[in-house]
């Protein structure tokens, strides 16, 4: 039986942090267990590749592990897809590149609940330290890290969104500032990216990669955790199915879980920690009776509005497509090497809000419509289109994780209950509206023509609301089921170790108490880093 100190399972943007600087020190052996497999293809490594892995399931079915919600009461009970990457990487190398911290607030927020030393001061220089960022080391980023941050070019981005700047700027009364991870996130930017010189800085890219030439750093793909072993209140090491069958191995310190928001409650539970009335409905011995366990799931929600836009650089076209990949392959430096998003805004729903509540994003194509949910490859304007998308990023809804059996392959209960407080929907309806307010500016005006979805018809509380049933989304930013914090209800404590077992901690969004402001990828790859240096601590 192979023994090392440290077993790290999950390679994603957390783990694959978490494992890395553990195994820096010579002296201690680290094994990080993944179940996808290896990050090296074009379709993570490009970043313009990403658009055609969405909507291309075959392509899909590849990286991601093809889960969907239950039926949603209050989105016409549809099943949402539920992106999660099944890869080296995981998430980082199949999500859409938008590196953003959220508000400052949040993490002093956290520190406030109870979560000592997780204050935005006292993240900062773990944000600080992964990042190799292109305006160089300043007061709010460091450079020299493994992740790559960069910017779209000026003259690359399409006036249409210039314009969206300018006309969010004068109609929410905010500053158009260079940076949303700075001081103030309350502006108009354009937005950063994990990624430069046309190759996606995903944690496999960053951190895997140069670790394999470390002899101490032992990396296994295709290997399915089942179950934390569990022995007299300690974690002891890891059942798992790797290529060569069912094997265990044994952890001298510490297992760390980072599968993920979905992945690290499952693996919990079947472990035997968790709700013990739901274990035992599924015949698993309970270890330890851990209420918390797969609650507190919440969520970002957007609802696209597109609009013909001839000033856009993009068309939803093959020949668009095809044309960018080949000259980025031939020249760089284009399009088809950065993010499809350009710019956004952090607004108020109204103005006595203590900190913005709608973000919105702009993308120079058409987007899916009516929504991606069907098997079948969804419809997407083919024409100049620029669609603005308000987003949900305070919800009060609170969702679950279950397991539908003991079976460790079986694809858990995922139900977020979207809009289950009446408050989500209306925050929605007052975004749509505001959006619709900033594409009416005089500065839009040479740059967008008719709203093609849902459509300028649709102008009433009650006919929005059926849009939003209809077309709203998740952004694939799942947090919480393991929370962090102190009260009954929380899984880990401020060190990640969870509550009433040895050896054990939990490094990834699923620890987050309360979402962050943003898209949720720099948080976890932070909270990787902040893991790793708390073990090291205690070690």
């Amino acid at each position: 039986m192979a023994e090392y100190d440290y077993i790290v399972i999950g390679a994603g943007s957390a783990g694959a942090i978490v494992a890395s600087r553990l195994a820096e020190r010579a002296d201690v052996e680290v094994l990080l267990l993944e179940a996808g497999g290896t990050d090296r293809t074009t379709l993570v490594r490009k970043p313009g590749m990403i658009s055609l892995v969405h909507q291309v399931k075959q392509l899909k079915k590849k990286l991601d592990w093809g889960f969907t919600t239950v039926p949603q009461t209050h989105l016409d009970g549809r099943c949402l897809p539920y992106t999660r990457g099944k890869v080296l990487g995981g998430s980082s190398s199949v999500n859409g590149m938008l590196y953003l911290r959220g508000n400052h607030a949040n993490y002093d927020d956290w520190a406030a609940s109870g979560c000592d030393g997780w204050r935005f001061e006292e993240v900062l220089p773990y944000f600080k330290k992964l990042e190799d960022h292109e305006d160089g080391e300043t007061e709010y980023h460091g450079v020299g890290g493994p992740i790559r941050v960069s910017r779209h070019p000026d003259d690359q981005i399409s006036p249409a969104s210039k314009a969206f700047l300018q006309a969010a700027s004068e109609m929410c009364g905010i500053p158009i500032c260079d940076d949303f991870n700075a001081e103030t996130q309350h502006c108009a930017s354009i937005y950063q990216m994990s990624s430069a010189r046309g190759v996606r800085s995903s944690t496999a890219e960053g951190y895997v990669h140069p670790s394999l030439r470390r002899p101490n750093f032992h990396l296994e793909i295709r290997a399915m955790a089942h179950r934390i072993v569990i022995e007299r209140g300690r974690a002891t090491g890891v059942e798992y199915h790797g290529p060569s069958g069912v094997t265990v191995a044994r952890a001298r310190r510490e297992v760390i879980i980072s599968g993920g928001t979905i992945g690290s409650p499952q693996i919990l539970m079947l472990s035997g920690i968790g709700p013990a009335d739901h274990l035992r409905e599924h015949g698993i011995e309970v270890q330890l009776d851990l209420p918390g366990v797969g609650n507190n799931l919440h969520d970002h929600l957007f609802v696209p509005l597109t609009y013909r836009a001839p000033t856009s650089l993009h068309r939803g076209t093959a020949l668009h497509f095809f044309g960018g990949m080949i000259q980025e392959y031939l020249l760089g430096n284009g399009w088809f090497g950065r993010t499809v998003f350009e710019a956004g805004a952090f607004i108020k729903s109204r103005p006595d809000a203590p900190i913005p509540d709608i973000q919105i994003h702009t993308l120079p194509w058409g987007y899916p419509t009516p929504n991606q949910d069907g098997p079948e490859r969804p419809d997407i304007d083919t024409g100049h289109c620029l669609t603005v998308m308000p987003t949900l990023i305070y919800p009060k809804s609170r969702g679950d994780v279950r397991l539908s059996s003991a079976a460790p392959d079986a694809a858990p209960l995922i139900d977020p209950h979207f809009l289950e407080e009446p408050e989500d929907m209306q925050l929605l309806v007052t975004a749509i509206r505001r959006c619709r307010e900033i594409s009416t500016h005089p500065a839009m005006s040479d740059h967008l023509r008719e709203e093609l979805s849902p459509g300028a018809d649709r102008k009433t509380d009650e006919a929005l609301v059926e849009e939003i049933k209809l077309r709203a989304t998740t952004v694939y930013h799942p947090v919480g089921t393991c929370k962090m914090g102190v009260d009954e209800t929380a899984v880990v404590n401020p060190k990640l170790q969870v509550h009433g077992i040895e050896g054990l901690r939990v490094a990834d969004a699923s620890i987050i108490p309360q979402i962050t402001g943003g898209n949720t990828n720099a948080p976890s790859m932070m909270i990787g880093e902040r893991a790793a240096a708390l073990i090291q601590e205690a070690s």
